[in-house]
């Protein structure tokens, strides 16, 4: 094993998952979906305390594994709208999410397509909104989620890196090239302070600006 590989899997590591995160993330092998990683969940988890997060969206609800993540560091009062087109897949993250002690009232699941579904949210009344959904609609989602948080929310990005295609130029799929067409979008914005942490397959994250 490289030096470099160890460090990132010690990093990916450096937070244990318990047995709910574990059985959301086992249901998710079964049923094909592929959560965010350990390294990145943890990242969300900080990111919402340290927003105390009350209000939440999430695009791509898979099993709840990220959700799990997300709800472990908002507020005690917070609530999780979260939003996947497969129904199994939320009947599954609703199981997560009971396993875990978590009251319904902490999460809203809403069945149906994420661009479909944005629209119909409120504006600026969110703290973070966390997107795992089509990657070829990503550059949708950023102009879409920016509308919904509030000044000083925070806006991320799983799979940024995308297996490390985004980093190399010769690689042209749709689905690279979409992702690396939202980070050069979240580049040019003048309205989000960016960052993207190479934790499991990318995070790229963006603070929206409180206007001066």
């Amino acid at each position: 094993m490289s030096t470099r590989r160890g460090t990132r899997e010690y990093a990916e590591r450096y937070v244990d998952e318990d047995p709910p995160l574990l059985a959301a993330r086992q249901r998710a092998a079964e049923v094909g979906v592929t959560p965010i990683g350990p390294g990145g969940g943890a990242a969300l988890r900080m990111l919402c305390a340290a927003v105390q997060a009350k209000n939440v969206v999430e695009l791509g609800t898979g099993t709840g594994v990220s959700g799990l993540w997300l709800l472990r560091g908002m507020r005690p009062d917070g609530v999780l709208t979260s939003v996947d087109p497969e129904p199994e897949h939320q009947t599954l993250a609703r199981m997560c999410f009971e396993e875990a002690g978590y009251a319904s009232t902490r999460v809203r699941l809403i069945n149906g397509r994420a661009l479909d579904v944005m629209p119909r949210l409120s504006d600026a009344s969110y703290d973070l909104v966390f997107v795992d959904a089509v990657k070829s609609e990503y550059p949708d989602y950023l102009e879409a989620g920016l509308r919904l948080l509030r000044p000083g929310g925070i806006i991320a990005f799983d799979n940024a890196l995308w297996h490390d295609r985004v980093a190399d130029p010769s690689v042209g799929d749709a689905e690279s090239e979409s992702v690396r067409s939202l980070g050069r979008l979240v580049l040019e914005r003048p309205d989000v302070v960016p960052a993207l942490l190479p934790v499991g397959n990318g995070l790229l994250v963006a603070v929206r600006t409180v206007p001066s």
